[in-house]
This record gives C-alpha cells, sequence and structure tokens, in this order.
C-alpha cells in the first residue's frame, strides 16, 4: 500500500464551507465513491466522496471547520498501486454552477452540439423529440425554450400542477407569507412615529386562501404558456425504464414516454436528521409550515440558515414565540458575519433566543409539547416546545427516478454529475437544477434549463455564469455574490473593502431602517469588483446591479460614475464605490 492525501476538488465558488459531519475514522476502510465528510452550504448539505478504495489512516479535519477546494481531509493507504485520480469535480459536493472569478469562459468545453442519433426503436404510448422530467422553474423553461426552438415535447410532473417545488411549496408561498409578515412589523414599528393601528386580528383560514390564490394565478397561468407552446403535460411520477423510455404513475395507470432527448429537472426534497419523531403531528418542516396549521405558542426551529429564518419571520410575525438553533458559529454561514449581523442583532430582540454552536441531541413526544435536550458548550437545559421546524436543507432526487435503468451516473448523495452543456455520461440526457449540484436555486435552474434546451436544438450554448446571487428574505434581507470576503481572505486575495452604513442613506432613515450595510469587495490591483454583500430592506433587489457589474467586469471607478436616483437605497452601491475611490461626499473619510 501508499499513503495518498485526499483533499476537496473543485467547488466553483464555494469557499470556506463547513464540515458538520466527519462520516470515517483512522482504520476505516472505504471504497470509492464513498463519503468522507459532509458539507453544509446555505441550502443544502452535500458530501466528499473518496476518489479510490484503501483504509483511512489518518483524518485531518473536524466537525466544525472550514474547508474550501485544496484543503487536506485526510491520508488514504490506497489498495491499488496506480496514480489516485482527483476526486472528481462532478461529486454531489462538488458540482460547479459557477466558475472562479477569473475565467471567462468554460476551461475544457464540450464539443458544440454533438449529434445524437434519433430513438428509433420501440415507440412508448407518447414519443417526443425532448422530455422534461420535473416541471419546477429550470424544467418548464426547458421545456418552454425547446418548444420554441420547434422541438415537440413532453414534460412530466409529479404535482398536479406545474411550478415544481418552488411554485406550489417553495419560493413563491413562502415569500407570499414573508409580505404578510412584513406588513404585520411594518404596522407594529409605526408606532414608533406615533401612528398606532392596535392589535392585528389574524384570520389564518382566509391567510390560507389569499396565499393559495398567489400560488393559483402562477400554476394557471404556467398551464397557458404550456398550451400555446404545444407542450404536452403529462401529470404523475416519472421513474426511468430505459435510456430512451420513462414509465410514468399517473391517476389513469402507467403510461410510457420514449424520447429522443430528456433533460432531468427532478428537484430536491427536504432532508432530515434521523432518529426524530416525524411522525408527531407537532413536527413540521418547511413545506407543512407553509400550510399554516396554525401558530404555537412556542416555536423552535432548527436550523439557522436562509429556509429556517425565512420561516422564522413569518411565524414570529403572526405571534409564535421563536427560538432557533444552529450548529454553525453564525447565522447563514454562507454569507459573511458582518453582514449576517444586523440581521441577528434585529432578531435577538424578538426571538426568545438564538442558540449558536448547538446541536439537538433528542426530541421526545411529551402531552403538552414536544421535549427537546441541547448538546454543545452553551446548551441550556431541556425545554418543552409547542411545535419544531425542520429545517436543515435539502437533498438531491437523483436515487428516486431509477436513473441507472437509462444508464445515468448518480452520486451516493443523489446528484447527477453533468458538463457546462448540462449533459450527463448519457450523451442525450441532460440534467438540471438541484438535482446537478450546489447552489439550489430557481435562478439558476432556469439558466441552465434554457441552456440545456438550446443544446438540444443544436446551438453552441453553455452555462458559464460567474456568479449566482443568493438571498434571504428574512427581515432585514441578506443577499450576497461573487466572493465573500471569508473566501478571499482563505485564499489571500489582495482586497479592497468599501462598506456604507445605511445609516448615512437619506432613503433608509426616511423608511426607519437603517441598519443596513452595502459591501464591495475589490481587487487591490485592477480595482475590479470581486464580490458584493448587503443586508438590509429590500437587499435581494438591490444585488442584481452588482451581480451585472461582476460580470460586465466592471471596476469601482465604473459603478463610482454610474448616476444613480436620489434618494433610493441603490444609492447605497454608489456610494460604497466612492468610498472605494476615496471620492464620497455623503461621509466624511480620511483622504487616500
Amino acid at each position: 500500500m501508499r499513503t495518498i492525501e485526499i483533499k476537496v476538488p473543485d467547488i466553483g465558488d464555494f469557499k470556506n464551507i463547513p464540515v458538520i459531519e466527519v462520516l470515517v475514522k483512522p482504520g476505516d476502510a472505504v471504497s470509492k465513491e464513498d463519503p468522507l465528510i459532509t458539507l453544509e452550504s446555505d441550502k443544502a448539505t452535500m458530501d466528499v466522496p473518496a476518489p479510490q478504495a484503501g483504509v483511512v489512516k489518518e483524518v485531518r479535519v473536524k466537525t466544525g471547520d472550514k474547508v474550501s477546494e485544496g484543503s487536506l481531509i485526510l491520508t488514504l493507504e490506497a489498495q491499488d498501486t496506480a496514480p489516485a485520480p482527483a476526486p472528481s469535480a462532478r461529486s454531489p459536493a462538488v458540482a460547479p454552477a459557477a466558475k472562479a472569478p477569473a475565467e471567462t469562459k468554460p476551461a475544457t468545453p464540450p464539443p458544440a452540439a454533438t449529434p445524437v442519433t434519433p430513438y428509433t426503436g420501440p415507440r412508448g404510448d407518447i414519443h417526443a423529440e425532448v422530455l422534461v422530467l420535473g416541471a419546477g422553474p429550470g424544467g418548464y423553461t426547458a421545456a418552454f425554450r425547446a418548444a420554441d426552438l420547434g422541438k415537440s415535447v413532453v414534460l412530466v410532473e409529479r404535482f398536479p400542477t406545474l411550478g415544481g417545488v418552488c411554485l406550489n411549496v417553495g419560493c413563491i408561498p413562502s415569500k407570499a407569507l414573508l409580505h404578510i409578515a412584513k406588513v404585520l412589523t411594518e404596522a407594529e414599528a409605526a408606532a414608533h412615529a406615533g401612528i398606532e393601528f392596535g392589535k392585528p386580528n389574524i384570520d389564518l383560514a382566509r391567510l390560507r386562501a389569499w396565499k393559495s390564490g398567489v400560488v393559483g394565478k402562477l400554476t394557471k397561468g404556467l398551464a397557458g404558456l404550456a398550451k400555446q407552446r404545444k407542450v404536452q403535460v403529462v401529470h404523475g411520477k416519472g421513474h426511468f425504464a430505459s435510456p430512451h423510455t420513462l414509465r410514468v404513475e399517473t391517476a389513469e395507470g402507467v403510461k410510457t414516454v420514449s424520447f429522443d432527448h430528456c433533460v432531468i429537472a427532478a428537484g430536491s426534497s427536504i432532508a432530515r436528521i434521523p432518529g426524530f419523531p416525524y411522525d408527531d403531528k407537532r413536527m413540521i418542516d418547511s413545506t407543512s409550515a407553509l400550510e399554516l396549521p396554525g401558530v404555537p405558542k412556542r416555536l423552535l426551529v432548527i436550523g439557522g440558515g436562509i429556509i429556517g429564518l425565512e420561516m422564522a419571520t413569518v411565524y414570529d410575525a403572526l405571534g409564535a414565540k421563536v427560538s432557533v438553533v444552529e450548529l454553525m458559529d453564525s447565522l447563514i454561514p454562507g454569507a459573511d458575519k458582518d453582514i449576517v449581523r444586523p440581521l441577528a442583532k434585529r432578531i435577538e430582540k424578538r426571538y426568545e433566543k438564538i442558540l449558536l454552536q448547538t446541536k439537538v441531541a433528542k426530541i421526545e413526544p411529551q402531552k403538552d409539547g414536544l421535549k427537546v435536550t441541547y448538546e454543545g458548550a452553551n446548551a441550556p437545559k431541556p425545554e418543552i416546545f409547542d411545535s419544531i421546524l425542520m429545517a436543515v436543507g435539502r437533498r438531491p432526487n437523483g436515487k428516486d427516478i431509477n436513473a441507472q435503468a437509462a444508464g445515468v451516473n448518480v452520486n451516493e448523495r443523489g446528484y447527477i454529475p453533468v458538463d457546462k452543456q448540462l449533459r450527463t455520461n448519457v450523451p442525450h440526457i441532460h440534467a438540471i437544477g438541484d438535482i446537478c449540484g450546489e447552489p439550489m436555486l430557481a435562478h439558476k435552474a432556469t439558466h441552465e434549463g434554457k441552456t440545456a434546451a438550446e443544446v438540444i436544438a443544436g446551438h453552441n450554448a453553455f452555462f458559464d455564469a460567474r456568479t449566482i446571487p443568493s438571498v434571504a428574505y428574512t427581515d432585514p434581507e441578506v443577499a450576497w455574490m461573487g466572493e465573500t470576503e471569508a473566501q478571499l481572505q482563505a485564499r489571500g486575495a489582495a482586497y479592497e473593502k468599501a462598506s456604507f452604513p445605511w445609516a448615512a442613506s437619506g432613503r433608509a432613515i426616511s423608511m426607519d431602517r437603517d441598519e443596513g450595510i452595502t459591501k464591495l469587495l475589490f481587487d487591490k490591483s485592477t480595482r475590479r469588483l470581486l464580490g458584493a454583500a448587503l443586508v438590509g430592506v429590500n437587499a435581494g433587489e438591490l444585488i442584481s446591479e452588482t451581480v451585472l457589474a461582476y460580470e460586465m467586469g466592471a471596476d469601482a471607478n465604473d459603478i463610482g460614475l454610474t448616476v444613480h436616483p436620489h434618494p433610493t437605497l441603490s444609492e447605497t452601491v454608489f456610494f460604497a464605490a466612492e468610498i472605494a475611490e476615496g471620492s464620497i461626499t455623503d461621509l466624511f473619510m480620511p483622504r487616500k
């Protein structure tokens, strides 16, 4: 045997990702592709697999450590004599959705429009030039774009309506409820200015109906778009039967769909921590929380990431006493701590407690509630909650579609590896969205869906985003893109930070919400934008300007010379650039 070092492979733009679990110990025998450690980004967990079989000699990381590409995980006594291949850049932990900032095109682009021979075998009950499995944002985008490019398209969806998890039980209903939460908290805050509305009377039945109406309007719109494009929709759960056939379990029985090309857009499912009493109705997840079964007196949210904090925002506004428990040392681990701090300060005043670096060890159902026992240095005594919301991320559905019957590779955690044209290892089958890698975001999926459809139609298209923005729709909102400051420090980059406090923004002060911050990060030599982060009202709307600047290679001078309307929150981006240039007049800064 020979000893080799196993390091974190290419993980795209993700750096300083927390290790939440070490799955092996010295002396363990591992096979190729066995998971070694589990990492946690802001919305999901992911594994780093073993590149080959061997015996673990020494583990060099522990739970709570933060790792990036090239970080040493462990040493392995390899069982063969061939050179050890690097861990796959398409493993579930590392299927990159965006490339490093310095790149401007795929490093090794796949051949354009690889010819795929049309399927000439036995036809199913339905045949399509392009089959799309899953009608979420990525799936319906792929289907509609393929139809616009002249392809006959069949769209298979497990829900009775189009839109997938995002539209039906995710992004859209949660944002509808977050809007109501904002109305409630702003009405409450108006008392500070002498305007008092009194305690709101909340009718949960009418609120549910309104939320369902928002979802219904959008799902009906998608159905209309599918009909206009002559996209055939089949409702049911699909599983591959062969490389060119899908079996769909519909209400009318099993139907087979044969296809020339396929786009897998089967998404992800809610992750669970084993051993908790999920059969107890007082245990809820993000889906059941959106159904508003009631407003508990005391609610514990397990998971201080985006999903957990968004739902905490809703239930806090509706009157629940909320506590949040998070394993890591900061809320929203993917964002810089200074950007998260204004959010943390605000909710610390509103919530019962926020427990960091704390783990829920046990949940015991009792007559008067769910008894929770904690672990950690600052763990409080066991306490009882009326309801517990599990919000520890999502897992891809790669193992749920029988992909092996089509010859499609699926990694240990259910991710499907793809190239820059979203192809799987089977040339006529593509995969997009949550199922092909981080980040699990709808706006990533839609761009990937469009690219996959164009590749199938023969276009020389690539998914080549330099960055993908992230937003937590909390109160205040948190948004970031490009590299974070923690990532720049980890790679030893020479950068300059320019932070503009919203306490100096006329618009923020007039809204009585001046706790915000706009932070821009620039390359010290080229002055180009490397990253941006905002916390404050409507930060999710403001981040797009910085994404465009990043994609266009803008520098501090470009942003600082762009005229912004006054008074607006968008000016804070302009002011931050002026700070970097040393030309700001709205603050007094030391002369450069």
